[in-house]
């Protein structure tokens, strides 16, 4: 992932009860190690550059002796390494991690919880992020959109089935790589832990209604929200528009039903050009009612003839064809 990317894709927040809100919006000065090339963050663990960060992490690349290795090292901001709620939130991302193995899922190496900068210690994965690919070539093209689709449902299915949701499925947090991979368990919780979320959690464009923090939809956080969060992911892709547009300055505003336009709007309708039985997935993810969506097995099943019925190209040699498929 590019510093570019790392540095856009500002951590998820939310609250639980018991648990203390946390601003998305106020974008003071943020305390910094300021750590030079070589600097140490653990034994045998040292800085090679800077990767941005957001409000609680900063985000740096090093090289760690023991796996003799370039890696990435989340490290709690100087105002957040000796907060309780920030350590138990690393000491969970770290935990779920473990507990999690998937080829499309990052992998996690651990973290160090005590000392002058905790921090997890994460593989470097190469490649930009779906997000920069909008940003800079606008909708993906389908010989590209499907296969990632299939893959990161396939993940989101076997975190389903290990009753862990994402809950923060977006452009950000899918890495263009041979496969993609889905990063970022930051507010990762189990299910019964996700069932009993109060405020709103998560990235307000890909938010299902039940992440709004809305009293309609207590107690509803769930699979299916991983469903509606990689279905705005794929509308966004697919058509370089969110699903649900805003007004500028709406993401400040105090009314959820501004905030929020997922509570009372539908999603515009997507281009044209998309293939009808495309469109008619990604829209059925997006139902307001998480008991109206697909379950992600469904969403998987749907894809796969998608992906089947793609071109096939023959690149031709001296000793005939040979066929690659996209």
């Amino acid at each position: 992932m590019s510093p570019e990317d790392l540095a856009a894709a500002e951590p998820a927040t939310g609250q639980e009860p018991a648990e203390r809100p946390a601003s998305r919006d106020a974008k003071p000065e943020r305390p910094s190690w300021n750590f030079e090339e070589g600097d140490p963050i653990a034994p045998g663990r040292t800085v090679l550059k800077s990767l941005g960060g957001g409000s609680r992490f900063e985000v740096f690349l090093v090289w760690d002796d023991r796996l003799f290795s370039i890696m990435v090292a989340k490290v709690l901001r100087p105002d957040q390494a000796a907060d309780d709620h920030a350590l138990r939130e690393l000491e969970r991302e770290a935990v779920a991690l473990e507990g999690l193995a998937h080829p499309v899922l990052v992998r996690g190496f651990g973290a160090v919880l005590e000392g002058e900068h905790p921090h997890l210690l994460l593989e470097h994965l190469e490649g930009p992020t779906l997000r920069r690919l909008i940003r800079k070539g606008g909708p993906l093209p389908l010989q590209q959109l499907l296969p990632l689709a299939l893959h990161v449902a396939s993940a989101l299915h076997y975190m389903s089935m290990e009753e862990t949701v994402h809950l923060d499925v977006k452009p950000d947090n899918i890495v263009m790589g041979m496969p993609p991979r889905l990063i970022d368990l930051s507010i990762a919780r189990s299910f019964d832990r996700a069932a009993r979320i109060t405020g709103v959690l998560g990235t307000d464009p890909y938010m299902p209604p039940e992440q709004c923090g809305t009293e309609d939809w207590r107690g509803q956080i769930g699979p299916a929200s991983d469903v509606f969060g990689l279905g705005a992911t794929l509308y966004h892709a697919v058509s370089g528009h969110l699903p649900f547009p805003r007004a500028k300055g709406s993401r400040r505003n105090p009314d959820p039903l501004v905030r929020f336009p997922q509570l009372k709007d539908d999603p515009r309708p997507l281009p044209d050009d998309v293939p009808a039985p495309l469109a008619e997935l990604i829209m059925s993810t997006l139902a307001r009612d998480p008991a109206q969506r697909p379950v992600m097995s469904e969403l998987a099943l749907g894809l796969e003839p998608l992906v089947g019925a793609l071109p096939r190209k023959l690149t031709f040699g001296r000793r005939g064809a040979r066929q690659r498929v996209f």
